[in-house]
C-alpha cells in the first residue's frame, strides 16, 4: 500500500529524519502491498542500511511497551535492546551489519526484553545481492503466550496420565506379585477375585493409552473415520444393556427413536466411543432418568441432512459459566474420578465424521449434549 506524506501510517512508518541511500534519494517507508504495518498481527520492526528504526507497527508497540514515536530513528539495539537467555545483547552478538556476508537472518527464537520478559524473534537481512552490504533488517516480534499455553497444557497432560497409570499400575504388580509368591495360600475364589481385579485394571490402562491415541491423532489432524453402515438405535440399546448389566435400573433409561431416520455411514466403533462416553456421564455425574433420543434432522433446520442424538439427565447440569470449557482438555463436572480427556476426545470425533456437538441444559435441568452425524458416504468413496 503506498501511503502519502499526510498519512498517519507514514508518521508512524519512518523516522523524522531518513537517510539518504547512495544514490542520493530520500529512503521510502518499508511498504507492504495492500497492508498497513498496523495491520498486522505480529510486531514489525524495520532498520535501514545505517540500522536505524523506520518502521515500528502497534503490535511491536505493544509486545514491547515503547511507544512508535520514541523508536522510530533510533538505532536498532536501542529501540529493541534484546538480550539472549545468557544475559549477553542479542545484536551485538549476531552483528546484522558486519558480520558473514553470506547470512540471510536469525532463526526464530527466544529472547528477553528489559524487565526479562520473554518474547519470539526472528530476523530477515535483506540485500542486494547475496553477498551484498545489508540494505534492511526486518524483524518479527511474538508473545510467547500461545506457546506457553501449549507447553503447560502438554505438561498437565503427562501429569494426568502418570497420576492415571500409577494406580492401576501399583495394583497389577502388587497381585501378580502376591500370587506369584504365596500361591498355595490362596483359595480359588480368592485367587478369581485378584485376577479380575487385574483384569480390570489392565482395561483402564488400555483404556488410557487408546485416550492418548486419539488425542494424538485428533492434534494432528490424523483421526481416521472408517466409514460402515451404522444402526445407531441398536448402538444406543447395547449401552443400555451394558449399564443395566452392571447394575444400574432399566427404569433410569428412557429412549425416544422417531422414524425415518436416514441410512447413516459412520465409523461403528467411534460412534460406539461417543455413545459409550456420553453415557456414562449421565449415569455417573447425572441423577434422575437418562434421556436419549435419536432423531434425523432437517436440512433447512440443521444445514445438512443426518442423525441426532441427544443424552440429557435430571441432575444438577452443568453452570453457565462451565458450558465452554466442556470440550476442552481436563474438564471434569465433578469430583468423581476420570482423566476430563473423555468430551475433548468425543468433539474431535464427531467433527472428524464433518458432525457437530452442542452441550446446554435439558428439559428437566441437567446436561444435555447433541451431537449430529451427516450421512456421509462409504469409506471407499470418501
Amino acid at each position: 500500500m503506498t501511503v502519502g506524506t499526510d498519512s498517519p501510517a507514514q508518521a508512524r512508518s519512518t523516522a523524522p529524519d531518513a537517510p539518504e541511500d547512495p544514490e542520493g534519494s530520500s529512503r521510502p517507508a518499508p511498504d507492504i502491498p495492500g497492508v498497513d504495518p498496523d495491520e498486522l498481527p505480529d510486531g514489525l520492526v524495520v532498520a535501514d542500511a545505517t540500522g536505524h528504526v523506520v518502521c515500528f507497527n502497534a503490535a511491536a508497540a505493544r509486545i514491547t511497551s515503547v511507544p512508535p514515536d520514541q523508536a522510530l530513528g533510533l538505532p536498532l539495539d536501542q529501540a529493541l535492546p534484546l538480550e539472549d537467555l545468557k544475559g549477553r545483547r542479542w545484536w551485538t552478538l549476531t552483528d546484522p551489519y558486519g558480520g558473514l556476508a553470506t547470512r540471510r537472518g536469525q532463526p526464530e527464537r527466544n529472547l528477553l526484553l528489559p524487565g526479562g520478559r520473554e518474547v519470539l524473534v526472528s530476523a530477515r537481512y535483506v540485500r542486494e545481492h547475496p553477498t551484498g552490504p545489508v540494505r534492511r533488517v526486518v524483524v518479527s516480534l511474538r508473545g510467547t503466550e500461545a506457546r506457553r499455553r501449549t507447553e503447560r497444557s502438554h505438561a498437565e497432560l503427562i501429569a494426568t496420565v502418570a497420576h492415571e497409570l500409577r494406580s492401576p499400575l501399583t495394583s497389577v504388580k502388587g497381585f501378580t506379585a502376591t500370587l506369584l509368591a504365596k500361591w498355595e495360600r490362596f483359595t480359588d475364589d480368592q485367587k478369581r477375585l485378584m485376577l479380575e481385579t487385574v483384569d480390570a485394571d489392565a482395561n483402564r490402562v488400555t483404556r488410557l493409552i487408546a485416550e492418548l491415541l486419539d488425542i494424538s491423532r485428533i492434534d494432528s489432524g490424523r483421526l481416521e473415520v472408517r466409514r460402515q453402515p451404522v444402526d445407531i438405535a441398536a448402538a444406543v440399546g447395547r449401552h443400555i444393556q451394558a449399564h443395566t448389566a452392571g447394575g444400574q435400573s432399566p427404569d433410569r433409561f428412557f429412549v425416544r427413536v422417531q422414524p425415518g431416520l436416514p441410512d447413516l455411514w459412520a465409523d461403528p466403533d467411534k460412534v460406539d466411543q461417543v455413545l459409550g462416553n456420553l453415557l456414562e456421564n449421565a449415569v455417573r455425574h447425572g441423577e434422575g432418568t437418562v434421556t436419549i433420543e435419536v432423531a434425523p434432522t432437517c436440512a433447512t433446520t440443521d444445514r445438512e441432512k443426518g442423525t441426532a442424538v441427544t443424552v440429557s439427565d435430571e441432575g444438577p447440569g452443568i453452570p453457565e459459566e462451565s458450558m465452554g470449557r466442556v470440550f476442552t482438555r481436563f474438564w471434569r463436572g465433578s469430583k468423581r474420578g476420570g482423566t476430563g480427556l473423555g468430551l475433548y476426545i468425543v468433539k474431535g470425533i464427531v467433527e472428524a465424521h464433518g458432525g457437530t456437538i452442542t452441550v446446554g441444559r435439558g428439559p428437566r435441568g441437567g446436561a444435555e449434549f447433541r451431537f449430529i452425524l451427516p450421512v456421509g458416504a462409504p469409506a471407499y468413496l470418501a
